[in-house]
């Protein structure tokens, strides 16, 4: 079971359900934020991109505070895969599930367009089937997507090789020019671009596809 979380603001849920189950052929539940449980068989969770509850506050501010969040919790401690997108990266973070920030591009603008990235680090599910320094083009579409951290930990995480994704040509003013990173187990995952807009052949480009599939096991 792939679980997909849906807050008041998502909008890309139907993305993810169509890659998981018309093409990765997985069952997969949206599951609302108000729900205090996950199903019994659930093992991925996904966190969807969109604007949940406005982007008020800040943006995944609100949605870290929902009442799923403390069933994700549980299961990100029995070592469940979780990963968010977008959206579901800014929420990962404000839940404090992921190290650092998302804060407003340094340009102070939304951004959408397709994006150059580096594959830093293959020790982990999320990308073991791609190669270090792989050069792949996954679409972005954000204004808070510049990440921060303090300079320790930049250090840990680099160290820990927690950063996943790098971008070529830093489009937002993330530090280390930071796309997607992971927790230190390994089992938590969060990155700015969607690959699962990179996941049909429809769409010209199934580079993001292994990404999701990787996580099945």
């Amino acid at each position: 079971m792939v679980a997909i979380i849906e807050f008041l603001g998502t909008n890309c849920q139907y993305d993810m359900r169509y890659v998981y189950g018309e093409i990765l052929k997985q069952e997969c539940a949206l599951i609302w934020h108000q729900e205090t449980s996950l199903p019994s068989h659930t093992k991925l969770v996904i966190l969807p991109g969109g604007f949940s509850h406005g982007d008020y506050l800040r943006s995944g501010a609100i949605a870290s505070s929902a009442p799923i969040m403390r069933a994700i919790k549980k299961f990100a401690d029995n070592g469940g895969f979780i990963l968010g997108i977008c959206n579901g990266f800014q929420i990962l973070t404000e839940a404090k599930l992921l190290p650092g920030a998302l804060k407003r591009n340094s340009s102070l603008t939304f951004i959408s367009n397709t994006q150059e990235l580096i594959v830093q680090n293959t020790d982990n599910a999320f990308l073991k089937s791609y190669q270090k320094n792989q050069m792949l083009s996954i679409p972005i579409a954000h204004a808070d997507g510049s990440y921060f951290a303090d300079e320790a930990t930049l250090e840990e995480l680099e160290s820990n090789h927690q950063i996943l994704l790098t971008y070529k040509n830093n489009p937002n003013g993330s530090l280390k020019n930071i796309a997607g990173i992971c927790n230190k187990d390994k089992n938590i995952f969060g990155l700015m671009p969607h690959p699962e807009r990179a996941s049909d052949h429809l769409l010209g480009n199934t580079q993001g596809l292994a990404m999701l599939q990787n996580l099945l096991g």
